[in-house]
């Protein structure tokens, strides 16, 4: 019987030591989980593969400038900001939202995995290349927005379930590693880029970015091993007989939902995504705000350098937390904290100052870029409720509500700034800009990815009263 949603929440800040262990030990023909040099080599692939999938999103604002701005216009039409605006928008949606599909799809038909790294390298080449002849922006938003989109969703899918076979116990280290791959690309390529466009135009820096993402591919599809089946069945509870390895990837795997009986899932999947609906106003939004308030062209991007940077250290330790023994809900909570109170204290009220800028960058990257490494400890604490949860498939769903967030966000940012209903504080302030709401509404989407934590503790005050 599945346990009472009261007592799943009550269980949920508990640490994970009173917890009953139900890790068995590995076959001693399996490779072990967590501590073999394969485990380690399929990490170092993971945190590789990081710069091809995510390079391009990551540095388009720079491609959106160019293409707004540059004379003659490299597209034909004339297309307005927000169609350009679309291309970014659609990749990032489409990227994140394809993932419970493809997580759903690869969990029960593990056989086609090994395929998912061919199919996204052609996809993501392919496109790349054909997008440098592209002259218009709905071509770009066809070719970049949707099936660029979905080689990197194949590539970044069987990666992410590889490293989930081979690390139980030390997930948080693995996934924290993997985001700080993400983040590191995220700190160098709007220089990369802007210095490439500069000197040989969009066509060009897609041949250059096609060619990149070959090489810088190809390499960890060779490190990401499957971890072979184990000789007998696994923690799963399964009873059926032992399958060798060749015949474990031919065979279709049952899909299990369990995981969407249990009340916890859908209140830390709900704090996903309310802090996923602000998370990326500020990489957004701040080269903007540096040039309304008259910094010179350069501050925004570094501004955008050092949010990323900060998230490399930021996901790698809040990723280690999970590791310790501490409920997900409490990492969670520092998390969420450390991302307000800079939004709040440094954006809002010394908005005006470059130092402090900078200063809030860094905390902001730091605690809110490390949002994403708390999922290991949702992972945990799934896997602890019910051991035939299968945790890939979990960061899947997780990676579906932060895409959902990441969609909300875009219309509500445009209507955040265009409501320009700036608070009376003082002038140098952040509050007294057009972005006044923002910043207010940022802070707040930050506390409420503790959505768990918050729910936890009402539920005891309700109880003790």
């Amino acid at each position: 019987m599945a346990p009472q949603p009261e007592t799943e929440l009550r269980e949920l800040s508990a640490p994970e030591t009173d917890r009953p262990a139900t890790n068995h030990p590995d076959p001693p023909a399996l490779l072990p989980a967590d501590r073999s040099k394969q485990a380690y080599l399929v990490l170092l692939g993971c945190v590789l593969i990081q710069a091809p999938i995510w390079g391009y999103s990551l540095a388009f604002g720079i491609f959106q400038e160019y293409y707004s701005t540059h004379r003659p216009p490299p597209l034909s039409g004339d297309p307005s900001p927000g169609t350009i605006a679309s291309i970014g928008t659609s990749q990032t949606g489409v990227l994140y939202l394809m993932m419970p599909v493809s997580f759903t799809l690869l969990t029960g038909y593990p056989r086609l995995r090994p395929w998912c790294g061919p199919a996204g390298l052609v996809l993501t080449t392919g496109c790349l290349t054909a997008s440098s002849f592209a002259s218009t922006a709905r071509q770009l938003v066809a070719l970049q927005g949707v099936l660029h989109a979905v080689g990197c969703g194949l590539l970044f899918s069987a990666a992410s379930l590889c490293l989930d076979e081979w690390f139980a116990e030390r997930k948080g280290l693995a996934y924290g590693a993997m985001w700080s791959g993400k983040s590191g690309t995220g700190a160098g390529m709007p220089f990369l880029t802007n210095a490439l466009l500069s000197r040989y135009g969009a066509s060009g820096t897609l041949r250059i970015y096609a060619v990149a993402s070959a090489i810088l591919t190809i390499p960890p599809l060779f490190l990401m091993r499957p971890r072979p089946s184990p000789p007998a069945d696994d923690d799963r509870g399964n009873t059926a007989a032992s399958e060798d390895e060749g015949t474990r990837g031919q065979r279709r795997s049952r899909v299990s939902f369990s995981f969407a009986r249990h009340s916890v899932f859908w209140i830390l999947q709900c704090g996903n995504i309310l802090q996923s609906m602000g998370y990326l106003m500020p990489s957004t939004y701040m080269a903007s705000y540096a040039h309304a308030l008259g910094f010179p062209s350069v501050t925004g991007p570094i501004f955008l350098a050092l949010i990323s940077l900060a998230s490399v250290p930021g996901s790698l330790l809040i990723g280690l937390l999970n590791d310790t023994g501490l409920a997900a809900t409490t990492v969670i909570l520092i998390s969420s904290l450390g991302s307000a109170a800079p939004v709040f204290l440094l954006w809002g009220l010394g908005g005006h100052q470059v130092g402090v800028l900078v200063v809030f960058t860094l905390m902001y990257g730091f605690f809110a870029g490390g949002f994403s490494s708390t999922w290991s400890g949702i992972l945990h604490e799934m896997k602890h409720r019910d051991s035939g949860i299968d945790t890939g498939l979990i960061f899947g769903m997780l990676l579906g509500g932060r895409g959902i967030g990441f969609v909300l966000s875009g219309p509500v940012g445009g209507a955040l700034l265009e409501a320009d209903g700036h608070f009376k504080a003082g002038d140098f302030t952040g509050y007294a800009t057009q972005y006044g709401p923002m910043i207010v509404y940022t802070g707040l989407t930050a506390i409420l990815g503790a959505w768990g934590w918050f729910w936890t503790m009402g539920k005891r005050a309700m109880k003790a009263l």
